[in-house]
């Protein structure tokens, strides 16, 4: 009997722990398991919130050598490894490759001013017209305006995203994946390439800027000292969807003209287009154009996720209340009655001090009744997530053209049985939910198809929905909604 089919390996990097999986296609369809779980928090270090690479690095390298155990059990070749995560934050290495600084996290305040000194060179309609990216201080736009101005370091040779320089680290290349380029704000929407043009106006270091390659890139294979110290025979590094929602959207078995939610500490929701639409009404609905992995675009828009919840329950915490998140849950389901709403996407909520306060002083800021009850929070933070979709999606349904009849959840979030159902309930649509490792999925499915053993995306999306069948969500009496939507629609800015 032969050896069992190749095995990939996924790196999935969140924003602060980070995952290894292993998987492929073999003759009983997709599978894939995770080996591996590791932590790098962000620390004040230098005066900058940043991300310890060191611990990012020991991480990928304890992924490897957990994939190396899992592939050795199963009598399976390891192919190959690809690293996708979040968007928008970067290293600097010199012309050696060496790394210069920790990088500095999206959340770190230096970009408080940043978008206004941007937007008094090139004006906000014009950098949307370009670029088709979403508003937020945090992109790497205005992080790298931030940096310059501040002083980059001297020997900076090369700027490379996260999941870049993790490839960098892996086998020396110095490349950018497309999917991951496209959330900084400061590629072509249309070219697909860097904007010349945009860095020449507001002073952008572009020499800086990696040449580009799209998913399913073969970068290199594992550096020699890697391989060797994890006895890891020669495996070869494939650029999967770098960016994170990328391979999730990848690993969605979409139906047509069906809405996607990758839902975590972010509720990125959107849908696939041709090309990117980059309409005066694309521009004031703040929506993002992003590449997705084989062509094409996600239209979609960052939603204030379940990083609301997570951060109450923190705070609870911290007050010696703490809520263990499964009896919240359903406790919050059993609740009859609404508790009230909140704009999820206030920014106020993007960094405060306290979570629960914050969204307390925002009830009464609307004239709804306060509490401290954790039920009525959480009721108030996963209904008022619901009606953000509802919102989002009436405004893709515009842009698109085309009316939305399904969303598909998936990712941790599509765990949270009560807000798929409040999503049904508030929408009118059926929900889909699952998978919950999409973006693992997305992530091996491209490297199958690197390595020939699966034919196309489509077959892809065929096996994932084969292997993981999504839970149905149908909507039931949404009478209640009716009133909480008019008081959210009167306390929504758009």
């Amino acid at each position: 009997m032969g050896r069992a089919a190749p095995l990939h390996v996924a790196i999935d990097l969140g924003a602060g722990s980070g995952r290894a999986l292993v998987g492929g296609a073999g003759t009983g369809g997709l599978h894939l398991s995770e080996v591996h779980r590791f932590h790098y928090p962000p620390r004040v270090v230098d005066g900058h919130l940043r991300w310890d690479a060191a611990a990012l690095t020991r991480g990928i390298l304890g992924g490897l050598a957990c994939a190396r155990d899992a592939a050795a059990s199963r009598d399976a070749p390891l192919a190959s490894v690809g690293v996708d995560s979040w968007g928008v934050d970067y290293a600097l290495v010199d012309a050696a490759g060496t790394l210069l600084e920790d990088p500095i996290c999206y959340r770190d305040g230096r970009t408080e001013r940043a978008m206004d000194e941007v937007f008094a060179i090139v004006p906000r309609e014009e950098v949307f017209a370009r670029t088709g990216i979403q508003f937020h201080r945090f992109n790497t736009l205005f992080q790298l305006w931030a940096h310059a101005r501040s002083g980059l370091p001297r020997r900076a040779a090369r700027l490379l995203l996260i999941p870049d320089y993790c490839h960098q680290v892996l086998c020396g290349s110095t490349v950018g994946e497309r999917t991951d380029a496209s959330t900084t704000q400061l590629l072509g929407a249309s070219s697909g390439t860097w904007d010349d043009e945009l860095f020449s106006r507001l002073g952008l270091p572009r020499g800086l800027m990696p040449e580009l390659v799209g998913a399913g890139t073969t970068l290199g294979t594992l550096r020699a000292a890697i391989a060797r110290g994890l006895g890891i025979g020669t495996i070869e590094v494939v650029a999967p969807g770098t960016h994170d929602t990328a391979s999730a959207v990848a690993g969605t078995p979409l139906a047509r003209h069906g809405a996607y939610i990758s839902s975590g500490t972010w509720s990125l929701l959107g849908v696939e287009v041709d090309a990117p639409i980059l309409t005066e009404a694309a521009c004031r609905a703040n929506v993002t154009n992003e590449a997705a992995v084989f062509g094409g675009v996600r239209l979609l828009t960052n939603v204030m996720g379940l990083w609301l919840l997570e951060s109450c329950r923190r705070a609870w915490e911290a007050e010696g209340r703490p809520q263990d998140l499964s009896a919240l849950l359903a406790a919050v389901a059993r609740r009859r009655e609404p508790a009230g709403v909140i704009f999820p996407d206030d920014q106020r909520l993007f960094a405060p001090t306290n979570m629960v306060q914050a969204i307390r002083t925002m009830l009464g800021e609307t004239g709804q009744a306060d509490t401290d009850d954790p039920v009525a929070i959480a009721r108030i933070v996963l209904d008022s997530l619901a009606l953000r979709y509802v919102n989002v999606i009436g405004t893709l349904e515009r842009l698109a053209g085309h009316a939305i009849s399904t969303i598909h959840i998936v990712g941790g979030g599509s765990m949270n049985r009560y807000l798929n159902q409040a999503t049904a309930d508030a929408s009118g649509r059926e929900v889909l939910a699952g998978p919950v490792e999409a973006t693992a999925i997305g992530n091996l499915l491209v490297q199958g198809i690197a390595a020939g053993t699966i034919a196309s995306l489509a077959e892809g999306r065929r096996m994932v929905r084969a292997a993981f069948p999504p839970e149905r969500f149908s909507p039931t009496d949404a009478r209640q909604w009716d009133t909480l939507a008019r008081v959210y629609r009167h306390i929504a800015p758009y």
